[in-house]
């Protein structure tokens, strides 16, 4: 499963849609719409238009951080960071995920109920510079010790998506990698291959 994270700072040409678009075509399997400085109304033009793309080939859109667009669009799912539950999951009529970067917070994220993770950054990425990566035995933890999908993010690319897998992923979403491509269809045919 590949989740295509969304930035639109990085796009070199800043057409959110064409990326979205072409991402969709190439066959990513969810949109997680992560532009968390857009306000409320922003935010939701920019998502209805992203879900009509979306809903043309049954891609589940993902809302990050803004329950209210999450629930007044009807999307797929919504996705929080672990830091923003206080002890329980929002009420949404879809999947939800959280962010964690233990495993502490995995078990609870899944003890609250949600219907899986991601957990990162697997890899050194320019998106948290200075900071160092998980790793790749943070994956084999989780596995050890939640139920529930994980999906790992940062710096996953063609050439470490396979060891992501073999530590028992259930996914990975990737942000820069597409988000900056000048060939989005290439970039991701490379990384599902």
């Amino acid at each position: 499963m590949l989740h295509l994270v969304t930035n639109r700072k990085l796009i070199p040409d800043g057409d959110i849609f064409r990326v979205v678009e072409e991402s969709v075509n190439a066959g990513i399997d969810s949109i997680i719409l992560r532009e968390k400085d857009l306000t409320y109304h922003d935010l939701y033009e920019m998502a209805k238009e992203i879900k009509l793309i979306a809903d043309k080939k049954n891609i589940p859109l993902i809302i990050n951080g803004n329950l209210d667009v999450a629930r007044d669009l009807k999307c797929h799912g919504f996705h929080t960071g672990f830091n923003r539950i206080k002890n329980k999951l929002p009420t949404f009529d879809g999947i939800i995920g959280i962010s964690i970067h233990s495993v502490e917070e995995a078990i609870q994220a899944q003890n609250l109920g949600a219907d899986y993770i991601i957990a990162g950054h697997i890899f050194a990425t320019d998106c948290k510079k200075g900071l160092k990566p998980k790793g790749i035995e943070f994956i084999r933890k989780l596995k050890q010790n939640i139920q529930i999908p994980v999906i790992c993010i940062g710096g996953i690319n063609e050439n470490n998506i396979r060891i992501v897998y073999e530590c028992g992923s259930n996914g990975v979403a990737v942000m820069s990698s597409i988000m900056k491509s000048n060939n989005i269809y290439n970039t991701i045919k490379k990384i599902l291959r």
